[in-house]
């Protein structure tokens, strides 16, 4: 929470007071879709593809401009939709508010190649070559990557390596199909620096009889949505005891953010 404590523009307050800050509306920015990110909103529909709720990207701004981003990843690019929201936040005219609030370097993952080729000509677009970047990847292989990099970079600090993705990690965003989220978090949130934050749309409760899983069978469907939801709701255990875990529900959902203390 460093990092927001810090801002000048803001008073001494509490880590309860800080949290419940970053979660809030930015009435400030209003609820006006990006024209490039409405565009890319009415592909989508016409490719068939389902667009997070508006309520959750606008809320997702609105923590985004609240911090200072340094080293940011989007893991699930898709075709750009979330991505061009942050790149509007992000791409001022403003030099001062450009070094305070642009991040180092923004790395989008997304595997599909097609999809990598569209987030590409977004991101020249909006003239961001210099910092941000695609990388189309499983999300799996560059953890694994990136995880290792760190590791020997910590036990040999003599060898000069780029990891898969910058780090500290300092922001992570996470737009992926319910399924994938929590799987996704746990890993995800190994990797953030302190004080680093992650921000995940919480998974739905399920709900109705899933029977038992048999051994070496695979998951039905409805088996795989509770075993998300298990890790989903180990993950928040761990983040409560050990960090700080906070939530803020809009129309589309329920949106959490996990900080990890120092």
């Amino acid at each position: 929470m460093d990092e927001l404590s810090n801002r000048k523009d803001l008073p001494m307050m509490t880590e309860k007071d800080m949290l419940n800050l970053l979660l809030s509306t930015n009435s400030e920015l209003g609820e006006s879709e990006p024209e490039i990110a409405a565009r890319i909103g009415e592909q989508m529909l016409h490719m068939n593809l389902n667009p997070l709720p508006k309520s959750i990207r606008v809320r997702i701004r609105d923590i985004c401009s609240r911090v200072n981003p340094g080293n940011t990843a989007l893991i699930g690019g898709g075709i750009g939709h979330l991505s061009a929201w942050l790149f509007d936040l992000w791409s001022t005219t403003s030099v001062d508010e450009l070094s305070r609030n642009r991040p180092h370097t923004f790395r989008i993952i997304e595997p599909g190649s097609r999809f990598g080729v569209i987030i590409d000509r977004l991101i020249r677009r909006y003239d961001a070559t210099a910092w941000a970047k695609v990388i189309s990847r499983p999300w799996s292989e560059i953890f694994a990557e990136t995880a290792s990099w760190n590791a020997s970079s910590v036990a040999s600090p003599q060898i000069n390596m780029e990891s898969t993705i910058p780090l500290p990690s300092n922001l992570i965003i996470i737009d992926l199909p319910e399924e994938d989220r929590s799987e996704v978090a746990n890993s995800a949130f190994e990797l953030l620096a302190p004080n680093g934050i992650l921000i995940v749309q919480e998974p739905e409760v399920p709900t109705g009889d899933v029977g038992e899983s048999e051994k070496g069978q695979e998951l039905t469907p409805a088996q795989k949505k509770v075993d998300s939801f298990n890790k989903w709701i180990k993950l928040v255990k761990y983040a409560h005891d050990n960090h700080t875990v906070g939530f803020t529900e809009v129309s589309g959902g329920t949106l959490a953010v996990l900080i990890k203390n120092e």
